[in-house]
């Protein structure tokens, strides 16, 4: 919570920040833990002491929290589903298999709907990303300040579990189902791929107009649209994601500020939590299924 030497626009900032580690160059001007300022002497990978050096860090820079959490709770989704897989049968099952059965179920029919080409791939990466997405999404729900504050007695000043929250992170599994969509594009199409770029929405019939007139338009129209399908994916779940975090954030600033704010934050927290179930559920099923929609469109051979 704010309070104490932290101001309240620390408090926010430090919550916003990564655990990032990177190198930083030659003569980089920085202050150690005793807050003295120390000249690198060469290039160095260290950690970052707050969001200035990581922003200076670069491109290269890892943020370790957001790779951690991300991967940590995909290996409990695949952990959880193969249990259940291995132990499945056909007897009354356990309330785990039912829920599990129920997703699957769910997965399968929205893949029905929405996909009409022939692919075994399509329906279990729809359940990966949904229940990989909601996993992340729901770390939302957990208080702001306990997990950062448990790390910080282990000497780690940063954490985000909120995986999601980050546009590295959102992006990433963007341009992942961006590259199945060109693959698919060229595999199923082949040439005709580069047609349906080149010679549509306009064409004359006339390559003379078509080469000179109607191509550049038709690529530039087309390619903005194509290009546009992975950054709406990821910075629509960026955008939602971070808005409730930051939301949490500010609800908790109000702890600071006395006995009856508090209370009404904690109120507030606690509405802000329960819609914010509908909000990360959404976010998954949406970043599923326009998946499943890109890809079926990869599929469509006209």
């Amino acid at each position: 919570m704010a309070g104490g030497t932290q101001t309240t626009t620390e408090y926010i900032q430090h919550h916003l920040t990564n655990l990032v580690y990177g190198k930083l160059p030659a003569g980089y001007h920085r202050h150690d833990s005793d807050g003295h300022e120390v000249i690198l002497q060469q290039d160095t990978w260290t950690w970052a002491h707050g969001a200035q050096e990581a922003a200076d860090m670069g491109f290269m820079a890892v943020h370790v929290d957001s790779l951690g959490w991300s991967i940590g709770l995909g290996i409990i989704f695949c952990l959880l589903f193969r249990k259940v897989a291995a132990k499945a049968s056909t007897g009354v099952p356990s309330g785990l298999q039912s829920f599990v059965e129920m997703i699957v179920e769910f997965i399968d029919g929205a893949v029905k709907d929405a996909f009409h080409g022939k692919n075994k791939m399509v329906a279990p990466l729809a359940l990966t990303i949904f229940v990989w997405i909601f996993l992340m999404n729901l770390m939302d729900l957990i208080p702001v300040d306990l997990v950062p504050w448990l790390f910080s007695l282990a000497g780690v000043h940063y954490q985000k579990i909120v995986p999601s929250t980050d546009v590295n992170v959102t992006m990433g599994m963007a341009l992942a189902v961006f590259g199945l969509m060109i693959y698919y594009s060229f595999k199923i199409k082949g040439a005709g791929f580069i047609k349906e770029l080149s010679m549509h929405p306009f064409h004359s019939g006339k390559w003379y107009l078509d080469f000179t007139i109607f191509l550049p338009v038709n690529l530039f129209m087309e390619v903005v649209g194509l290009l546009a399908k992975p950054f709406s994916l990821g910075l629509r779940l960026f955008g939602n994601m971070y808005a409730g975090e930051m939301i949490f954030i500010l609800i908790a600033t109000m702890y600071s500020a006395g006995l009856v704010l508090g209370i009404f934050g904690g109120l507030l927290q606690m509405g802000w939590a329960i819609f914010h179930i509908l909000v990360i559920t959404l976010q998954a099923f949406i970043f599923m299924v326009l998946t499943v929609v890109y890809l079926s469109q990869a599929h469509e051979d006209h």
